[in-house]
């Protein structure tokens, strides 16, 4: 057994001081005292926190999802822990559909083999059914109507489908969905009205992909998909870099949707924690300079951001609790994806995926089911 001394014990609705953390692989008791016999983890005050977990991810470290190979998700994987996350969703984009499927197969095998950096925990599938009027940095020659059959092979590992409910004719993409399994769908890259967006969300869609962006906007006639999230009890991603929405929006989204349906998520791309330059997305030239990843017309394609990055920027513009800040990336997507049993908070029973904080959000030391897996405390 292990135990966490000294530090500010993250929990959904409080902050524990002058507390210990016991865990193994799972969290065995928070108390007063730790018991004998234990490796003693020194926090210096900073706090400890459920591990982070990003819903949303397409690359970091110079790698993505699309190169398909497990090399490339180790990477991620390994970068990700320098930021206090201790789990994801590797995402795919609209490329075509044998490179769509190879992905899927090198994501599968990381789930099966998990043996450094963060957990997989399985797909999110952003594309190729999307409407080519909002495709953003989405190349439209892959974009293709909702099919099934294209994700039938891989519907024990798919967690997360973004889609356009608009090019689904008849909803029959999404009835299929709902129906035959536990896959969330998620609206995004969509031109629907506020009318057929409600529909889906009342045949299932339960996420909106990173709210405003890419999506049909809020408007006094039409309120669009952005009214549809706003107004109906579906989770909403938000990109916290405050270049894809400006942090001012935060708080108006925080009042309309309430802390319990925000998720704080990344979007990242390979340019993540790497340097200023010239990379590739989905096939495209990104240009990233100052935060910002761009194709050359301009268009934001991902993000650089890093989770805990997002998790303070939301703090720092919001008037949320650090703890209330930390839930948007914590149990907020676990609750999303139906893993709140296992992680997502440090409740007793559940995986020691723990991460040390100070309180600009930097990363001290991240431990993923049980496993010290970077620590800068040393």
């Amino acid at each position: 057994m292990k135990v966490i001394v000294n530090g500010k014990i993250i929990q959904k609705d409080c902050i524990l001081e002058n507390k210990v953390l016991v865990f193994d692989k799972k969290i065995i008791d928070i108390c007063d005292k730790a018991p004998k016999n234990c490796e003693v983890i020194d926090a210096k005050e900073m706090y400890v926190s459920p591990g982070l977990i990003d819903i949303h991810i397409h690359g970091s470290k110079g790698s993505d999802t699309m190169d398909g190979s497990l090399e490339a998700i180790n990477i991620i994987s390994n970068s990700m822990i320098e930021n206090g996350v201790t789990s994801y969703l590797p995402t795919t984009m609209a490329m075509d559909k044998e490179c769509v499927h190879k992905a899927f197969e090198i994501i599968k095998k990381a789930m099966s083999n998990h043996s450094q950096g963060a957990t997989v925990l399985g797909v999110h599938m952003e594309g190729p059914f999307i409407n080519e009027y909002y495709k953003g940095a989405q190349n439209s020659e892959f974009i293709i109507k909702p099919s099934f059959e294209f994700i039938k092979d891989y519907t024990d590992i798919i967690k997360i489908i973004s889609y356009a409910p608009e090019v689904d004719k008849g909803f029959e993409f999404t009835k299929d969905i709902k129906k035959n399994t536990d896959i969330i769908l998620s609206i995004c890259h969509t031109n629907s009205t506020y009318e057929n967006a409600k529909a889906a969300i009342e045949l299932g869609a339960s996420n909106i992909t990173h709210l405003f962006n890419a999506m049909s906007p809020l408007n006094h006639r039409d309120p669009g998909v952005v009214g549809a999230a706003l107004m109906t009890d579906v989770y909403c991603e938000m990109i916290a870099d405050k270049i894809h929405t400006n942090k001012d929006i935060f708080q108006f989204v925080l009042n309309n949707k309430g802390k319990e349906k925000i998720i704080l998520v990344t979007d990242s791309m390979r340019a993540g924690c790497m340097e200023d330059g010239e990379y590739e997305l989905g096939g495209q030239v990104v240009y990233v300079k100052e935060n910002s990843a761009r194709l050359k017309n301009g268009t934001l394609a991902g993000s650089v951001l890093t989770l805990n990055k997002a998790v303070y920027n939301f703090f720092e513009s919001t008037n949320l609790k650090i703890h209330e800040a930390i839930a948007l990336a914590s149990i907020n997507p676990a609750k999303s994806i139906n893993i709140e049993n296992k992680k997502g908070s440090l409740d007793i029973g559940k995986d020691a995926d723990i991460s040390l904080f100070d309180k600009k959000m930097n990363c001290y030391l991240t431990i993923v089911e049980g496993k010290e897996v970077f620590n800068k405390i040393i």
